[in-house]
């Protein structure tokens, strides 16, 4: 069996940590993806949830607020860093818990969920079949599924600018293999969909949302963190810091070509999925 070993060393790594550490901003970049899947969700009293790659926790403490007092949200993720964050933002709250463990792997109480959630965090399996019959085994009958994933690569330049950047400075690589773990790994709704119903959810639905993000409110800001982490952070893992800082500067000054009064503002396109048990 595939295992998500790499993904886990990466996630409790350097880009774990400033996940982490960057948590709010993260949350305020993403806000209106966020309402879009718990739009969704329609989390309602009195319902057990899982968030599935919960990170620093911002969707579950959103959960938990939905379903009361009377409600329960567990939080699950691979990443301690991001997990000490989250804990931290539930001091005080009897209806959120969080455990660390691979959700793929991991024994989940059995039918104890009434609606399984995801933020960008169900798209790194090295199998994710696997990860889905594992995941759907806590599911309630009648229970739902809804998470949302990025679309394709090539449909958001907040990743392919940077990566760009990048790539201009370093010896060709090997074309990315579109369903390798990562960020865009779920943007073929056929192949997500088969995924799903193999898994024995029922009747997949991908509803297409499209908004604006602000990565970052000053260009220079935008193009450091672009290289602390996401997919160019990765290319550049191992390159000279003076190599790090040409792509910076390169960047900045493509950044500053995407200002608006909010910041630095690209398109971002992806897809809702929802399912049934």
């Amino acid at each position: 069996m595939a295992t998500n070993a790499d993904q886990i060393a990466y996630w409790n790594g350097q880009t774990g940590r400033k996940w982490a550490e960057d948590a709010d901003k993260m949350d305020t970049m993403m806000r209106s993806l966020t309402e879009a899947v718990l739009s969704a969700a329609v989390p309602s009293n009195g319902e057990s949830v899982l968030d599935i790659g919960c990170g620093s926790g911002g969707t579950t403490l959103a959960l938990a607020d939905a379903v009361g007092r009377t409600g329960s949200v567990t939080g699950i993720d691979i990443s301690h860093p991001m997990l000490e964050v989250a804990r931290e933002r539930a001091r005080g709250r009897d209806n959120v818990h969080f455990l660390e463990v691979d959700a793929s792997a991991h024994a989940l109480p059995a039918a104890s969920a009434d609606l399984i959630f995801s933020k960008f965090g169900v798209m790194f399996f090295a199998d994710p079949e696997q990860a889905f019959r594992n995941i759907r085994r806590a599911a309630r009958p009648g229970a739902r599924l809804a998470f949302i994933c990025w679309r394709t690569l090539h449909e958001n330049p907040f990743a392919t600018v940077p990566m760009g950047m990048a790539l201009k400075h370093l010896p060709p690589q090997p074309p990315p293999d579109p369903t390798a773990p990562g960020p865009f790994a779920f943007a073929d709704p056929v192949r997500v969909g088969h995924i799903l119903t193999e898994a024995g959810f029922q009747t997949p639905a991908f509803a297409a949302f499209d908004t604006t993000m602000v990565i970052g409110r000053t260009a220079p800001g935008a193009a450091r963190e672009a290289v602390q982490m996401g997919m160019a952070s990765r290319l550049l893992m191992n390159a000279p810091d003076e190599l790090k800082e040409k792509v910076i500067a390169e960047l900045t000054a493509e950044y500053e070509k995407h200002m608006t009064h909010d910041g630095v503002t690209f398109p971002a396109h992806c897809w809702i999925v929802t399912a049934s048990v």
